[in-house]
């Protein structure tokens, strides 16, 4: 642990910044009015008393040989279950660590589950402990544009060339526990192995941990994460993980430990209430968004947002983002709490962590596909929301950070997603939509969700292209008709995987 640890705040500056905190609570309450009342006798975390590098996306390697050793392993990797095919069970996986020697047993580790911000939120946290000067390893899903960003070691992709070699180091023992099990491994359940081990090899200090799906049976629930973060849930998934956001909670839940910490982001009542239940359960310490620590102040600055946050050990101002968006600042206090955990502040220790060391960290912070700027002239931003909730804060980010004037959308979904609801939340903001799909054998064809869209946007103000490169033409096309070049942009949405062959169209990879 790193013995960088600022001077702890007099009692005249905790005075006068209690007033600022109870304007968090006031403020947050607004999103969940119940969430004060609703501990039912769980514990409470109080206060007593070299960053990442570049855009960190993958591009395919330079390589030929080792290009085509990487797509040797993807080819292997394919012909496994797909992430959208799952048995609810963490025996197959459990049965591979046990033969690799349990290597998430290795490091500490935080386990980031949610429905929306969770890559974000795990990218702060990474980017705060490397600061820090901890060495980390970061698994997150799915993957921009290479599958070998899903496996990160100090803030950055492992090389192709590694990953190669870890699969290759753990064949064997997959193909070990494929024979023994009435299911292969999946796709996911592999790579959740290849983390894991590499990050044992590394090794690394701290491992940050995204689940892939749900909680209690996802690959990635075999740690016992010491921190627990939980995003904000909405509904998503709702044929697997439930119909309501308290449904959905139940299995979310499942990633909070014996004893571990939990950081809770603002939740809808229901979901809160079993969260918390769930943490008096395992007796497990509870950190809540807009009590023990929220967003105290942001505004809109160049190329980002500038807060001032509350974390659980104490204040810290003049934090630069450089992120769009509310749910930006939201996710930045909620990584900043589960890093102050992780370091003991708030319940080893009375006194918070250094402030520009916090201050180098956030400023450092990336997240490609996430309210990004991919080109100029006109403005061209690319977002994964994927889901009516995410689609939301996308559109009141985008309406925030940017004056546009006309704002065209490009949007292709996969199959099986509430698009209805998404479009919906990008209606006002829209002039026009122009509707596509992308590559992936899950993508909705550009005609099924032209139909949805002419329900919401009427039939004037849809275009229909079914490649994705003839779509973002079209739609720089139109941002430009009324020769508004300063005030027109461009939002690309609707998937990770639209976002990701956009940045690669774009030139960004």
């Amino acid at each position: 642990m790193s013995e960088q640890q600022p001077q702890s705040n007099g009692p005249d500056d905790r005075d006068e910044t209690s007033d600022l905190f109870e304007r968090i609570v006031a403020e947050e309450s607004d999103r969940d009015p119940d969430l004060a009342v609703i501990e039912a006798g769980s514990r409470t975390l109080r206060a007593q008393a070299g960053p990442p590098q570049g855009d960190q996306v993958s591009a395919r390697p330079l390589d030929p040989e080792v290009a085509r050793a990487l797509q040797e392993v993807e080819q292997e990797l394919a012909t496994r279950w797909g992430e959208t095919k799952l048995e609810p069970s963490v025996t197959r996986i459990a049965a591979l660590m046990d033969v690799l020697g349990e290597p998430q047993r290795a490091y500490p580790s935080i386990h980031v589950t949610g429905t929306n911000g969770k890559t974000s939120t795990a990218r702060m946290i990474e980017a705060l402990l490397n600061a820090f000067e901890l060495r980390t390893g970061r698994y997150t899903s799915p993957h921009v544009q290479s599958v070998t960003e899903r496996i990160s070691l100090d803030g950055a992709p492992i090389s192709a060339e590694r990953f190669i070699e870890t699969y290759y180091d753990i064949k064997p023992y997959v193909e070990m526990v494929d024979a023994a099990e009435e299911f292969r491994l999946s796709f996911f359940e592999v790579l959740t192995g290849m983390a894991y081990a590499a990050f044992a090899d590394a090794p690394v200090d701290a491992a940050v941990v995204e689940v892939g799906m749900g909680g209690t049976w996802d690959a990635t629930n075999v740690i016992d994460g010491s921190v627990a973060v939980i995003t904000p849930i909405s509904l998503d998934h709702t044929d697997r993980l439930g119909a309501t956001p308290g449904e959905i909670a139940q299995e979310k839940g499942g990633v909070i430990k014996q004893d571990a910490t939990v950081i809770l982001a603002q939740q809808p009542v229901d979901a809160a209430q079993v969260l918390l239940k769930k943490a008096v359960e395992v007796d497990a310490t509870v950190a809540r968004e807009g009590m023990e620590f929220g967003v105290v102040a942001r505004e809109v600055a160049v190329g980002g947002q500038m807060l001032t946050l509350r974390g659980v050990g104490g204040e810290y101002d003049g934090i630069f983002l450089p992120l769009y968006g509310a749910h930006m600042a939201h996710n930045a206090a909620v990584a900043l709490a589960a890093v102050e955990a992780f370091f003991g502040v708030g319940a080893e220790q009375s006194r918070e962590l250094d402030l520009e060391t916090v201050r180098r960290a956030f400023a450092s912070v990336t997240s490609p596909g996430r309210m990004e700027v991919v080109r100029r002239s006109p403005t061209v931003v690319l977002d994964a929301a994927h889901n009516p909730a995410g689609a939301q804060v996308t559109a009141e980010a985008v309406t925030e950070a940017f004056g546009f004037s006309r704002l065209i959308g490009v949007v292709a979904a996969s199959g099986g997603k509430d698009v209805k609801g998404v479009l919906e939340a990008f209606e006002p903001i829209f002039a026009e939509v122009v509707v596509t799909e992308n590559s992936s054998h899950r993508a909705m064809s550009a005609d099924e969700l032209a139909a949805v869209a002419v329900e919401v946007f009427g039939p004037d103000r849809v275009q229909v292209e079914p490649r994705l490169d003839d779509a973002l033409e079209a739609a720089i096309t139109l941002a430009e008709e009324e020769a508004e070049y300063g005030g027109a942009g461009v939002l690309v949405t609707g998937s990770v995987i639209t976002v990701g062959e956009a940045r690669l169209l774009l030139k960004r990879g």
